[in-house]
Formats: structure tokens, sequence, C-alpha cells
């Protein structure tokens, strides 16, 4: 089950009369700061992960969004978001232990359509980095803010990604206790938090489920032991039902998963592979 709220997944070739044949340009700007530009299928493997942002976000009086900068133990590093919603998407890519990367505004597509010279642009939210290299592009948008130009673009974009094997999906507003969630246990991300000993004295504890204040006080000072819990429930290291309901005293702690959540890992291997 996925955390969001109605969202749609868009791929396949029957989109693409929502433009000219291979009509599809992308521009983006590389890691040393320098514009490319180019057709889609020739510029597509570029590591976008690793990409600056195309775009800057706005900022002026009366602003209703809140856009700003999130550390992303994933890349190490900060990664812009332009709203609340794309915030909470944000922290839930860091948190997936199949991410290795994430991208902020990494491109800008242009197309034409209906025998129109001038061109339509779009740039997605996020391109997405998986442990396996293959690449999602993702858009935020809440249901309610789609107006009909904007369902045309990102049907677009779901066409354009699935010229070159890449997933599109455009996501809504994740579900609050879930974000609730992650937002708390964010706050951990750092691998500054962790402690070694106390880590593995909490894997010998939590062999089988326990509650999550009963298994840090089995282990000593809940003041101490707490922080070191959380950031191994961020690293997927011991899980938790992150949406059912908000963490507490009583929540059951699991023991680890096969995968787990690298800290700080390197996306450039992943990225290389597939664009080799």
């Amino acid at each position: 089950m996925l955390g969001f709220l109605p969202s749609f997944h868009l791929v396949g070739a029957e989109w693409g009369w929502l433009v000219e044949a291979e009509d599809f340009w992308l521009a983006y700007v590389d890691a040393r700061g320098e514009s490319r530009g180019g057709p889609l299928e020739v510029m597509w493997p570029a590591c976008f992960e690793a990409a600056g942002q195309v775009r800057a976000f706005p900022s002026y009086r009366g602003q209703r969004n809140f856009p700003g900068w999130y550390w992303t133990a994933t890349n190490v590093q900060l990664v812009g978001y332009e709203s609340w919603a794309e915030l909470a998407h944000l922290m839930r890519l860091d948190a997936d232990p199949d991410v290795v990367a994430v991208a902020s505004q990494p491109f800008q597509l242009s197309w034409r359509h209906g025998g129109r010279d001038r061109r339509v642009r779009h740039t997605p939210d996020y391109f997405v980095r998986h442990r396996d290299g293959t690449a999602i592009v993702l858009d935020v948008r809440p249901d309610e803010r789609i107006e009909p130009a904007d369902a045309a673009k990102f049907a677009a974009t779901a066409a354009a990604c699935a010229r070159v094997g890449w997933h599109y999906e455009r996501v809504g507003v994740l579900d609050l206790v879930f974000a609730a969630n992650l937002r708390w246990l964010s706050g951990y991300r750092h691998p500054r938090v962790r402690r070694e000993e106390t880590a593995e004295d909490l894997r010998e504890v939590f062999t089988q489920p326990r509650g999550l204040l009963a298994g840090a006080q089995a282990v000593g000072d809940p003041i101490a032991v707490l922080p070191v819990l959380f950031h191994l429930l961020w690293c997927r290291e011991m899980t938790v039902d992150l949406e059912r309901e908000l963490l507490s005293a009583a929540t059951l702690v699991h023991p680890a998963p096969t995968v787990v959540k690298e800290v700080g890992g390197d996306a450039g291997t992943s990225a290389a592979a597939v664009a080799g």
C-alpha cells in the first residue's frame, strides 16, 4: 500500500497522440552548472540525479506555498521542495530503502501539440533513481489543483517517460498519519545519531516484535536509547507500521527486514550502470 491519496500512474504509448512524433526536447543543468539540451532520445542517459535545478523557486509577497530545502540522508545534500506536499513526498523518498538518489526540478521537457509553433513546457518535480538502476519521474500535485492544461502536461510527460523506459507518477497529498510519522523519524536521519553499541543491543532486544518504549528501556536510559532506535527505524533496520497510527510508546517494533536503508550511500554507481 502506498501512503498517498489519490494519484495516477501513466506509462504507455497510448498517450503519444498528445505530442508530435519524436518532438520531445529535454533541457537540464549538469553537475558543473552548464546548460544542456537536445532530443529526449539523445539526452535521457544523463545522470539527472546529480543535475542542478533547472529553475529556481519563486518567492513573493502573499505566497501561499512554502518552498525550501531539505537535507536528504540518501543524497547527503540539500534537495529543494516547493510546497508542504512536496516536502512530505521528499521525506517518503528519503526513507525508502530502494531509493539511492533524488533530484529536484531535474529537467525541462518541451513539445509541440496540434501543429502549433509554440512549444508546451513542463518541469517535473523530482527525478528518482532506484537501487536497481530504474528511474521514476515524479510530479506532486493535489487532485483538486489539477486544471485540464495540467492534466495534459502530466499525460504528455508520462508518454515521454515511456519512450525511454522511465516510470512516471503524479501523486497527491501524502496520508496525514504517514507524513507525521515520517516527519518525526526524519529528525533522527543523520548518521551522527547512530551509536553502534546501542544499535546492536536494540537488535538483540527486538529479535521478536516488542513495544517501542519497553524495548528501549530494556537497553538502557530511554533518553539515550530512543534517538538510536528512531534512527534504526528511519533506516529500516527495524520496522513499524507508519501508516496505521501515530508512533507511541506501545507501537510494535519488528525485527530488521532483509534490505535496509543505507544512509549517505553512493548513487553514482547505479546511475552510471544505466547510463552505460
